[in-house]
């Protein structure tokens, strides 16, 4: 028998644990047991049943007497009790250790020492043991030798809650117990609730310390300019922060410190679906290195070749790969405190500019806000986009209060001086879900980008938007000054100031949840529906 010390716990099991086996064991053991195939130029291809995604009802809390004031209770943040975790902690450890196999990885989330969590995962799986050393810290052999886990995750797909037994909603279930410093993951083969549980952690430690944690990616300048760029998924995070002319420092979750942005992980985790080498060379790239794991990606059973673009088994194909697979990176996965933060939107409604300058108020407004808005898509009936607030761009990875992150930015934007900006990646010219109606052409979003982080945008000419209230340039070279003047792309000018009240009352709607936790600026910040001539 094998024992595994968890926490406070010591479990035996059965099986032999695979201790901190690096890439080529760990993809060579996933072929075996058939957990995935080998692609014509080297990824392992996966797939994750039912659940191509986060479960995101299916997540807990322990409210106990270390998180009962602390944690922001509500439809993100659901409690267990610790009577119900006892029971599901017993079961997952009896299950544990009757499993065949078992690998262990000791890893950080957070690249800067000083702030960073010590974090063992254990899991059944052999190319979950490869998606998590990719996407977290992986010590120096001296850190390992010496390495004490702060954290633990357990992570078993084969697991079943029983919702009776267990409070849980389903048979799937991610709970958190920060008292035990215990997470439970069962009952989905989607890997990234495990990065995601770390993030989670780093999210209720670091505030407390005046870390700002963020859901953003981040890369640097040629002059030493870091830049963050926040967003949900699908707005173009890890797209547009992959850029060859600046130095990536990560593609999803960071920490913004007194002295740096330092990334919370060594990997990155990028939608395929649709991935071209035109529009996104570099992250293309990495679907032909070994080493990389493609989540959903439809592969030919005969010649390994992939289709990015058959959404037949996920529209949430994934793939993830070390962070050094993209050319250009940061070699301590830190950056200098920002110059410039910008946050990503993909508006469906086509009512917002493709770029706007914020004021530090309403960069606060528009983070607590975490807006973006999807196209319905198959469901019958529905014909207009759906609007979605996720508060400081990332809710379900938030712990504490959201205007405890909210306060954190605009400090230290107001401390650093930090030019902010408002990006829509999403459809312009009408709604998305119109005919002919297109989304924002990628090369004039990068244009605008990049004269923002260059600072050539702010000599341009600027007007007011009368919707949202902040300034839009009116002209920029090599784009289109239709493209900037959303009201003025649409051709129906009526229909385009009916939809932009419709959005701007649902701003204001979603936003008195927090006025009474922010102050007058930032509650002036708000848009205001146009008046009619």
């Amino acid at each position: 028998m094998t024992r595994i010390l968890i926490g406070a716990n010591t479990v035996e099991t059965k099986a032999e644990v695979a201790e901190n086996w690096g890439t080529p064991q760990l993809i060579e053991d996933a072929v075996r047991h058939g957990e995935g195939v080998l692609a014509k130029d080297g990824p392992l291809v996966v797939e994750t049943g039912k659940h191509t995604g986060r479960s995101a009802k299916d997540k807990f809390i322990v409210q106990d007497a270390e998180t009962a004031d602390t944690i922001w209770w509500g439809k993100t943040n659901v409690p267990m009790t610790p009577d119900h975790f006892a029971a599901l902690k017993a079961d997952f450890f009896a299950h544990l250790a009757q499993r065949p196999r078992l690998y262990r990885q000791q890893l950080f989330g957070g690249s800067q020492p000083e702030h960073r969590v010590a974090v063992q995962v254990v899991t059944e799986f052999a190319w979950h043991s490869q998606f998590i050393r990719t996407l977290l810290c992986r010590p120096t052999a001296a850190e390992l030798a010496a390495f004490a886990a702060e954290y633990s995750i357990i992570d078993l797909p084969s697991f079943r809650a029983d919702p009776a037994k267990h409070g849980t909603r389903t048979e799937t279930v991610v709970a958190v117990n920060f008292a035990e410093k215990l997470i439970l993951i069962g009952g989905t083969q989607y890997a990234g609730e495990m990065k995601k549980s770390v993030f989670g952690i780093l999210n209720y430690l670091l505030p407390v310390d005046g870390v700002m944690p963020m859901h953003c990616s981040a890369n640097i300048g040629p002059k030493g300019d870091t830049a963050v760029f926040f967003g949900l998924s699908g707005t173009g995070k890890t797209t547009l922060s992959a850029d060859a002319s600046r130095t990536l420092i990560g593609d999803d979750e960071h920490g913004w410190s007194d002295t740096a942005v330092f990334n919370f992980e060594g990997g990155c985790y990028a939608k395929m679906i649709r991935l071209s080498p035109e529009a996104e060379p570099e992250i293309f790239a990495t679907t032909k290195r070994f080493g990389t794991v493609l989540e959903n990606v439809v592969i030919d059973p005969v010649t390994r070749e992939l289709d990015f673009d058959d959404n037949s088994l996920a529209e949430n194909s994934r793939g993830s790969y070390p962070i050094d697979y993209i050319p250009n990176t940061s070699d301590h996965n830190m950056g200098p405190v920002p110059k410039t933060v910008i946050m990503l939107t993909a508006d469906a409604y086509g009512v917002l500019p493709p770029i706007a300058k914020l004021t530090p108020d309403q960069a606060m407004y528009h983070f607590l806000s975490g807006y973006t808005a999807r196209v319905a898509g198959t469901e019958i009936g529905v014909t207009e986009p759906e609007a979605t607030f996720s508060t400081c761009f990332g809710a379900p990875f938030m712990p504490r209060h959201p205007s405890v992150y909210g306060n954190l930015l605009k400090e230290r934007i107001a401390k650093g001086g930090v030019q902010c900006w408002l990006v829509n990646t999403g459809w312009t010219g009408g709604m998305a879900t119109m005919d002919g109606i297109k989304r924002m052409p990628i090369k004039a979003t990068r244009a605008l980008l990049n004269a923002a982080l260059d600072g050539s945008l702010n000599d341009a000419e600027f007007r007011k938007d009368p919707n949202f209230g902040f300034m839009v340039p009116v002209a920029v070279p090599g784009i289109d000054s239709a493209l900037l003047d959303p009201r003025e792309a649409w051709a129906d000018k009526a229909a385009y100031d009916r939809t932009a009240q419709v959005l701007v009352g649902q701003f204001i709607d979603n936003f008195a949840q927090f006025a009474d936790h922010v102050d007058e600026g930032v509650r002036q910040a708000a848009p205001q529906a146009a008046v009619a001539a």
